[in-house]
């Protein structure tokens, strides 16, 4: 899994890029499937037949772009149907909308930890090549496809009951931020990601911690861990984009870009669609703090047994997805 990020990172050669995507797709599989059983063997088929597909594309784009201009250099793709080619293979690996639908279902079907390995570590790639072919991106098809992820993002998590496709939703809706802003300026693009991947491996750790997959679980979550409540509630803030909390530097950085290139239709549908995101935020905020005790709780209380887990990774990444800002 490393081996293939960081392959594709550190190619010039289209080739070598496509390899290291490869040898990620490949190297997550049997993660998916450890603890082997149905559900978790239909999600790693549905992920290898998505990603296969996007890299097939992705290589007919590569052969169309060497046949018209002759090399095979990373950052020259001058083709406008190659570019267009490769950004819509791309979209569908980060899993853009309208290529969304198998991120929600993938991320349900697998265990907490294969979830926040293929939310965050496998976007890497992907982004990378983004980030390196966009002079010759189309802007059009871009902000096309942000949106579109974006409000899809907000509106699908709207109606869900379990915490991985609520995630996986917004991982959706920050694909939408980082895409719109890649031909502009390409470094708050890395920025978003890196602030998305530490908020949301703090979110499954947090998750994984106290063994939770449901909303409603987190009703009696105050009863198992009081300051894992609130780190949860601090954490979705962030990913919502609350200021003073640092979820809020990107979307505030992207929203200034946008308007100082006047996509000001843009960067308010983008914002538009951040309140979706914090609605859905909100009310697993409400279900794990709100009903805490002195008020009525309907939820049956479960009995928890804390497995002696590592932790030290969860107050770092919390601090981080929360104290960047100021």
């Amino acid at each position: 899994l490393f081996l293939g990020t960081s392959l594709t990172l550190m190619s010039n050669h289209w080739l070598m890029a496509w390899m290291g995507l490869e040898i990620n797709t490949l190297a997550i599989i049997p993660m998916m499937t450890y603890p082997n059983n149905m559900r978790n063997t239909e999600s790693a088929i549905k992920y290898f037949l998505m990603q296969a597909t996007a890299s097939m594309i992705i290589m007919f784009a590569i052969i169309y772009n060497a046949w018209m201009t002759n090399q095979w250099t990373l950052f020259q793709v001058s083709n406008e149907w190659a570019t267009t080619i490769m950004t819509l293979a791309l979209a569908m690996k980060l899993g853009l909308a309208p290529f969304h639908f198998w991120v929600p279902e993938v991320t349900q079907g697998i265990p907490l930890t294969s979830g926040m390995i293929l939310l965050t570590w496998q976007k890497i790639a992907p982004t990378s090549i983004l980030y390196q072919i966009s002079p010759s991106l189309n802007m059009n098809l871009l902000v096309l496809l942000a949106v579109s992820s974006a409000l899809l993002g907000g509106w699908g998590g709207l109606n869900q009951t379990h915490l991985r496709k609520i995630l996986a939703y917004s991982s959706i809706a920050h694909m939408g931020w980082m895409t719109v802003i890649v031909s502009i300026d390409p470094s708050l693009t890395i920025l978003n990601l890196l602030i998305y991947i530490a908020a949301t491996m703090a979110m499954f750790l947090c998750l994984n911690f106290t063994s939770t997959t449901k909303i409603n679980a987190l009703s009696n979550l105050w009863n198992k861990s009081t300051p894992m409540t609130i780190t949860m509630m601090i954490i979705l803030l962030s990913l919502g984009g609350l200021p003073p909390l640092t979820g809020f530097m990107p979307k505030w950085l992207i929203l200034q870009e946008l308007i100082v290139y006047n996509n000001i239709a843009t960067a308010m549908l983008l914002a538009l669609s951040a309140l979706l995101n914090l609605f859905f935020y909100m009310r697993i905020i409400y279900t794990s703090t709100l009903t805490m005790f002195p008020s009525n709780n309907t939820s049956k209380f479960q009995w928890f047994y804390t497995s002696p887990k590592s932790t030290s990774l969860i107050p770092s990444m919390t601090i981080i997805s929360a104290m960047l800002l100021p």
